[in-house]
């Protein structure tokens, strides 16, 4: 573990539980819609929505009803429900965000972004709170035909920082994203989960907080 450390140059974070403690805000904003539809998700865990995109999760949602709704009109309704209810980022950052990237980007790291977010709410997100130029390549989900767990969008944030995959590192904390980094063949660290019940058991190490992980890497 410490030789690969010594070649480690670029880190790439997940946004929603690394960056953001934005999952508990997601479930409730998520079921007052549902609820406002008179569609529950009581069935569902709310580990089920971490990590993901709602494209993907209709057919769990509806189950047997799924054909008696327009699924394009729901998407279209629920898109226009989060533009009306946006995230309080300002509130939701975790307070050690700014600086442990400060930290390392002094020791000459360069980060990546890799979220399964709309562009949109993660640009928003890193502008509100003075974090854009932490970033030389920010991906979202919705550019790519597939979110995670597939590997596509770290496969190709490791194409665009110009990195081999054993000079990276990626920082997760859902059971899909830190999945999709396993596949991509990039060592993956996972925040620990004390609130959903996810399985981080795929996840190389596990950490308590972002500023663990970043003490871990500047000891090394």
């Amino acid at each position: 573990m410490m030789e690969w450390m010594m070649t480690l140059k670029g880190i790439i974070f997940d946004m929603d539980g690394v960056l953001f403690d934005t999952e508990t805000f997601y479930y409730e904003r998520r079921e007052r819609f549902l609820n406002e539809k008179g569609i529950s998700i009581k069935h569902l865990p709310p580990s089920f929505f971490i990590g993901g995109n709602m494209k993907q999760v209709w057919q769990n949602i509806l189950r047997d009803d799924y054909e008696k709704w327009d699924i394009s009109a729901l998407q279209e309704g629920y898109n226009q429900y989060k533009k009306d209810h946006p995230l309080p980022y300002k509130d939701l950052i975790f307070s050690d965000v700014k600086e442990c990237l400060e930290m390392l980007k002094k020791e000459g790291y360069v980060f990546g972004l890799a979220s399964s977010s709309v562009k949109a709410d993660i640009l928003r997100a890193l502008r509100e709170n003075d974090l854009e130029d932490y970033f030389q390549v920010i991906l979202s989900g919705e550019e790519f035909e597939e979110s995670k767990p597939n590997p596509a969008i770290y496969l190709e944030a490791a194409r665009q920082l110009n990195l081999e995959k054993s000079e990276l590192l990626i920082i997760e904390d859902s059971e899909k994203g830190i999945q999709a980094g396993v596949s991509a063949g990039i060592e993956v660290w996972g925040i620990k989960d004390q609130k959903f019940g996810m399985d981080q058991s795929k996840a190389s190490q596990l950490f308590l907080s972002l500023d663990d992980i970043c003490q871990h890497i500047l000891e090394k």
